[in-house]
């Protein structure tokens, strides 16, 4: 609304750091968990088809046991025994092969097993199979999972947007309100959607893979968890040190996105002014800070990967080593330590994968911080429970001793009394800046004043539902708002039940009738999203044509017909004075020529009514409202 006070051009600098990374991450893990049953299901298809990829190595390491035992058992005479085999070789001074030899089942002259071979590598097929389609039902779980919640987080955004108060829009940036609304929550989607179901399965794998790993060798196990602490600590101090980065990162794209929106909404006045130079610039420098933020928190958190990495084939190396030495030994099997080291890259791939989704983790959770941070905004006072309502409206508004201001240290209204008796049509005018405005979002609730009080027949509008009371208003600004639809759809915005005739009457009765026939699809025809397909004469014709259509009790008329010519103004006077008849009407003017027949006259200055009356009675006494008068009407000195 225009002259709703002090509005910020943009929001404050953004955090060092995340606020409350942890709060952000366990609220964001709570609004997953409200579909349990999707959420159960995802755990159980990772739990299964985790376990499954877990047994597969142990099962190959069998397969490579039985080529191994079936080679060796080749190399010597069928006939004799395993005992005799190495009692031998031990004769021979070969005790290392010796103790092999005795660690394996040994049938000399047998060869290759390629029965139980098969059956073995079968085994691991299907286990592999199924592994594979449980991860499939997991990422189809997940899906349904992140996509419900970040429809629920949508819903609630536009929810929160619908009971924040007029002081929030004034006070942030509209291009950051929507960047939270929009690329925030499409962050969320997208980092949640690639983290959920790997860090799921990571962890899980991490788990199964260690207790494989102790059952066949504790003391391998020990040896791979060595690097274990050094990878925690990576990551840790690189998340620490990104986290921040994102923050920013997020904070600089919505300040981009408001100056795009800002500079793309006033074109033609920046074209006008030959302000492209400024604008290119101002976006190269929001560009240049986007581009810095995220080139930071990428490489940041990029750096965790190409470490892990480093650190894993770190613990591949010792594994390889104590591997071979325990085989040497007899103590462990080739089989076993080859599945001690798919267990080993497998234990160190999920924390690998883990650090590689951190970013995208941090990332999510930033923008989660910031729609949390919406969320949290101060609501308007709810209406009370059992609000008073008159009943029917008759449209007697008194303002008693009422004071209000935008900012506690910058007064703007006090102790103003008025009355607008039924039917009546009260004008209020004045310079600008004088609170002619704010007296009508103080009726309409878009505030609620700080002293004093406002009626409507008799009962606080303070205590009144918000809803009904706006029902009973209709309103028509100097900056008119159209939505994407057809005319049809625009004029009905008020009177969603409204007849095909009944639209018809009141384009007639605002003059839009006329103009909108000369359309090639007459009412059938779409405006855009700003409207630009019309003029902005026709634009605000028809704003009247909806109000004409919603029938209000009480009409505010803010310069509603500034943007329209001199003879359709008299026009739509004539028309508006049909309208207004049995309504009380609030209409700011600055032509006064518009208000001369209004019933009463309120001249405002600095907050204060200091002049009422009719037209005739306040030229007559020669003060604020004459002044005004004769600064329009009288032509200046040369």
């Amino acid at each position: 609304m225009s002259g709703r006070g002090p509005a910020l051009a943009g929001m404050g600098m953004p955090p060092a750091r995340a606020q409350d990374f942890k709060g952000s991450l366990r609220r964001m893990v709570d609004r997953l968990r409200r579909d349990p049953a999707a959420v159960w299901g995802v755990i159980a298809f990772g739990v299964v088809a985790t376990t499954l990829s877990v047994i597969g190595p142990k099962v190959l390491g069998h397969a490579t046991d039985i080529v191994f035992t079936g080679y060796l058992s080749d190399q010597f005479p069928e006939g004799a025994t395993k005992a005799e085999v190495v009692e031998r070789l031990r004769a021979e001074g070969n005790d290392k092969l010796a103790s092999l030899v005795s660690s394996v089942d040994l049938q000399p002259g047998s060869g290759i097993d390629f029965t139980s071979l098969s059956w073995v590598l079968g085994g691991v097929m299907v286990l592999y199979v199924l592994a594979s389609l449980l991860q499939w039902f997991q990422g189809r779980l997940t899906t349904i999972v992140v996509q419900r919640t970040v429809a629920d987080l949508r819903g609630d955004v536009e929810a929160k947007i619908n009971r924040l108060p007029l002081s929030y829009f004034d006070r942030t940036d509209r291009g950051e309100v929507l960047s939270r609304t929009t690329n925030d929550i499409d962050n969320i989607a997208q980092s949640f959607q690639q983290t959920m179901s790997q860090m799921l399965s990571s962890i899980l794998m991490v788990v199964g893979t260690l207790v494989m790993m102790i059952v066949i060798s504790p003391l391998l196990a020990i040896v791979a968890l060595l690097t274990l602490p050094l990878a925690f600590a990576i990551t840790k101090a690189v998340t620490k040190r990104s986290q921040p980065e994102f923050m920013l990162q997020w904070a600089s794209t919505g300040r981009l996105n408001g100056h795009v929106e800002e500079v793309f909404t006033g074109h033609e006045v920046v074209k006008v002014f030959g302000r492209q130079q400024e604008a290119r610039h101002e976006f190269d420098t929001r560009n240049d800070a986007v581009f810095a933020a995220s080139f930071k928190a990428q490489f940041v958190s990029g750096v965790i990967q190409p470490v892990m990495m480093f650190v894993s084939n770190i613990n591949y190396v010792l594994v390889a080593v104590v591997g071979g030495l325990r085989v040497a030994s007899g103590s462990l099997s080739i089989g076993d330590v080859q599945a001690f080291i798919q267990y080993s890259r497998q234990f160190t791939q999920p924390l690998t994968q883990v650090a590689a989704m951190v970013n995208l983790l941090q990332s999510g959770v930033a923008s989660a911080e910031r729609v949390f941070a919406l969320l949290d905004e101060d609501e308007e006072r709810p209406d009370e429970a059992d609000a008073p309502f008159p009943d029917p409206v008759r449209g007697r508004v008194v303002f008693e001793d009422v004071s209000f201001s935008y900012s506690p240290d910058e007064p703007l209204i006090e102790h103003l009394d008025l009355v607008a008796e039924p039917g009546q049509t009260i004008a209020i005018v004045g310079p600008t800046g004088a609170g002619k405005t704010t007296l009508t979002n103080l009726v309409l609730r878009f505030y609620d004043v700080q002293s004093g009080r406002i009626t409507l027949d008799g009962v606080d509008i303070a205590r009144m539902d918000r809803g009904p009371l706006r029902d009973n208003f209709g309103v028509v600004l100097q900056d008119t708002w159209l939505f994407k639809g057809t005319i049809r759809d625009n004029i009905a915005y008020g009177a969603h039940r409204a007849t095909e005739e009944q639209v018809i009457a009141a384009s007639e009765a605002a003059y839009v009738d006329h103009f909108v026939r000369t359309l090639p699809d007459g009412y059938d025809t779409v405006i855009d999203d700003e409207g630009t397909n019309v003029s902005a004469g026709q634009r605000q014709l028809l704003t009247i044509a909806r109000a004409f259509l919603a029938d209000p009790s009480i009409l505010v008329l803010d310069e509603a017909t500034s943007s329209v010519d001199t003879r359709t103004e008299s026009l739509v006077q004539g028309a508006m004075e049909q309208l207004r008849s049995g309504r009380t009407s609030f209409v700011i003017a600055h032509r006064l020529s518009t208000i001369r027949d209004a019933d009463h006259i309120v001249v405002m200055e600095d907050g204060h009514i200091v002049e009422q009356g009719t037209h005739d009675s306040l030229r007559e006494a020669g003060g604020a409202y004459e002044r005004l008068y004769s600064a329009q009407f009288t032509a200046p000195a040369v």
